[in-house]
């Protein structure tokens, strides 16, 4: 299955703050949580924060949330127009020293193509993974 990943995060190389994996096949539902932000910064707080739409979960109940999610599948390629976003997906798989979060076998694409469709919610993450999927599927529809 191929999973569209987007993130918002705490401005440059800040901690993640949300997370969206829309599936290719629309037949499931997408995953999207938020994490607390403490300090948002300026630009966070002004222009993401307003916009997540969804309340804030502990890291621990996230983990659980996004293991579910991808055990949906037993192969699943994220892909995302953005290298951030893989590193913010791969941290939140980590669940302790030495241990992470069970997940099927995962491949990564990072892809420059998928800007042809615009979020109808720029800077909320599930708005801009579908509109990575649509960009993708070559899908104006929204």
């Amino acid at each position: 299955m191929r999973l569209f990943l987007d993130t918002e995060f705490n401005e440059f190389k800040g901690p993640l703050i949300s997370m969206a994996l829309v599936p290719e096949d629309r037949k499931s539902a997408p995953f999207y949580e938020a994490l607390a932000c403490e300090n948002p910064g300026p630009w966070v707080a002004e222009h993401v924060i307003p916009i997540i739409g969804k309340s804030p979960i502990p890291m621990p109940e996230f983990q659980v949330a996004l293991a579910q999610f991808l055990n949906q599948w037993s192969e699943v390629t994220i892909i995302a127009d953005w290298h951030e976003d893989i590193a913010h997906f791969c941290n939140a798989l980590t669940s302790g020293p030495g241990e992470r979060i069970k997940t099927p076998a995962l491949r990564f694409e990072i892809r420059r193509d998928l800007h042809t469709v615009p979020p109808l919610v720029p800077h909320n993450a599930l708005s801009d993974a579908e509109a990575m999927f649509r960009s993708a599927e070559g899908n104006t529809e929204r």
